[in-house]
């Protein structure tokens, strides 16, 4: 019956379904802004209580008694409020003192949640670190297990590492923003690979994990399609891996070279850029970038194989776990080998133990 009537309502009012939407979605802004709101006083109180904490244990020379003195009687006049044990009582001290400008707190570790903030005082030490993970985590809503998952990988010292020509080839501030989003090294370790395997085995393998390679990426990469077909001038050609990126509004080429790179990579990926530009691209895409990624390169060699180049290329390499090869495992004993032969050599040591 409830259904009829609202049914009703909808036929009876023109624009009703728009209107609904609109005053959902800013029922929904208003419950994002009423958490952050709350997430901000929560971290400033806990700053505030760890500015106490510090001043105190500074001025009196007071030691861990007297922050396992001070959560007990906290949690007896709060029995109700979490976040009042000894343990927590310590990151506020450290967060207080990792953060002395109220200012800067404000504009920065205040506006990520309170557990982020102890995995940055647990996993890092440099300020100017910790401020550049939270002003990520802002700008891309980073869940905790993916914040752990960044700093981990050393995303800060591999963030815009790549070799290229984008301050030539790119307008700015189109060549600051791609520069970057390239990383050096690529971190593939959820790969496991054989030291000579093939590139194909290695975009297959990307593919297979194409959630942990998107992340390892970056924000803004849709992925569009590996061993991407192109056919002119009555000839077939295959890229290895197509992109779009939503942020720089561009197409992005990826070539995988499993060795070290060539200065004849460079001319190769000029030539799929060309290609990309002329058949995709469309009027309001920005140009196309193409990023070769091999398991080794010479900055040097990089940069004269790209200085003429008018192209946007980026070189970066990449890391795998990398696996015995076949001849080193054919040639170990298999684990039942090696049981039966800790078997025997246990029967003859029996055998041949001297009476007690």
């Amino acid at each position: 019956m409830d259904e009829e009537l609202v049914r009703d309502k909808q036929t009876a009012f023109s624009g009703y379904d728009e209107m609904l939407r609109d005053v959902k979605a800013r029922v929904r802004a208003a419950q994002i802004r009423a958490a952050l709101a709350v997430n901000r006083e929560l971290v400033l109180l806990y700053w505030q209580i760890g500015a106490v904490i510090s001043r105190q244990m500074r001025e009196h020379g007071w030691g861990a008694k007297f922050v396992d003195q001070l959560a007990a009687d906290l949690q007896r006049e709060f029995p109700d409020v979490k976040g009042f044990s000894p343990r927590n009582l310590r990151y506020m001290r450290s967060f207080a003192e990792a953060w002395p400008e109220e200012a800067i707190l404000q504009q920065a570790a205040a506006k990520i949640p309170w557990f982020h903030n102890c995995i940055l005082l647990d996993k890092l030490q440099d300020p100017h670190e910790r401020l550049w993970y939270i002003q990520q985590t802002i700008e891309h809503g980073w869940s905790r297990n993916i914040l752990v998952h960044q700093i981990e990988s050393r995303l800060y010292q591999r963030q815009g590492k790549a070799v290229t020509n984008f301050e030539r080839a790119l307008p700015s501030p189109q060549s600051d923003l791609a520069h970057q989003l390239l990383k050096d090294p690529y971190n593939f370790e959820f790969l496991t690979l054989e030291a000579d395997a093939e590139e194909r085995l290695l975009e297959k393998g990307l593919i297979d994990h194409i959630r942990q390679f998107l992340l390892e990426l970056g924000t803004g990469f849709a992925f569009l399609g590996s061993q991407y077909h192109i056919e002119f001038d009555d000839e077939d050609y295959f890229l290895d891996l197509l992109f779009y990126h939503v942020k720089l509004r561009c197409y992005i080429v990826i070539d995988l070279k499993t060795g070290k790179f060539k200065p004849e990579y460079a001319g190769k990926m000029n030539f799929y850029l060309a290609v990309v530009d002329d058949l995709l691209r469309q009027p309001q895409d920005n140009p196309t970038v193409g990023l070769i990624l091999c398991k080794q390169k010479k900055e040097l060699t990089v940069e004269y194989a790209l200085r003429n180049t008018a192209t946007p290329i980026g070189v970066s390499e990449y890391l795998v776990k990398e696996t015995l090869s076949h001849e080193w495992r054919t040639s170990l004993p298999t684990a039942e080998q090696f049981a039966a032969a800790l078997a025997s050599r246990a029967d003859y040591a029996n055998q041949n133990a001297p009476e007690v």
